[in-house]
């Protein structure tokens, strides 16, 4: 990606559910997320659609006056309905829609959600391991939703299947202003990491 100086330049993708879950706190911080990146001039990138904390995300930041970029399969553009965003893009496939979301962002950021949000996150995560991109990966960790993974993220350490360095290289927070504020830190700085994947072989 091209280096970023500037809040006010970068592009955000939210992975996040499509139901709203069971506290109205998830509802109320995702709003809260897409009104803040949207008075701070980011641009909102995410998985197109207008149900659950995806659709409140954008919705926020639409009203709010943000840019928002959505990016949906053509199966799930025939299944839900749509909102009014900045630029919908309608692509073949999940494969094609999580490629071109980690291409448009310059961050991500996941929000509570299920097994969809798991998958963007982890494979965003691992790639930045493998050296496919240098894009900070952060969790916004809303109720201590993410405590358990993180729990057994530290158990994947202890049992020798994560790098420490990885595991602390994800960003996790439970504010808005912390998890944007380490990210933004990290958008010059996160280049050829120290633990990226080396050559592996079998001895």
């Amino acid at each position: 990606m091209s280096e970023t100086t500037s809040n006010e330049a970068l592009k955000i993708c939210v992975f996040c559910g499509s139901s709203v879950g069971a506290k109205p706190s998830y509802a109320e911080i995702a709003a809260r997320l897409g009104r803040t990146l949207a008075e701070r001039g980011m641009v909102l990138v995410y998985g197109g659609g207008n149900v659950g904390l995806m659709g409140v995300t954008a919705e926020a930041a639409m009203r709010a006056g943000g840019s928002v970029v959505g990016i949906i399969p053509e199966r799930l553009y025939r299944l839900v309905d749509q909102q009014e965003l900045t630029e919908l893009l309608v692509v073949k496939d999940m494969h094609e829609r999580k490629a071109l979301m980690q291409e448009k962002a310059d961050a991500f950021i996941s929000l509570p959600g299920g097994i969809g949000t798991m998958e963007e996150l982890f494979e965003v995560w691992s790639w930045r391991y493998i050296g496919y991109h240098r894009k900070p990966v952060a969790i916004l960790n809303i109720e201590h939703f993410y405590d358990s993974l993180l729990e057994l993220l530290r158990h994947m350490v202890t049992e020798g299947f994560l790098h420490t360095e990885i595991l602390e290289d994800l960003i996790v927070g439970e504010s808005i202003d912390e998890v944007l504020r380490t990210i933004h830190s990290k958008i010059d700085s996160s280049g050829a990491l120290p633990f990226l994947k080396k050559p592996e072989r079998r001895r």
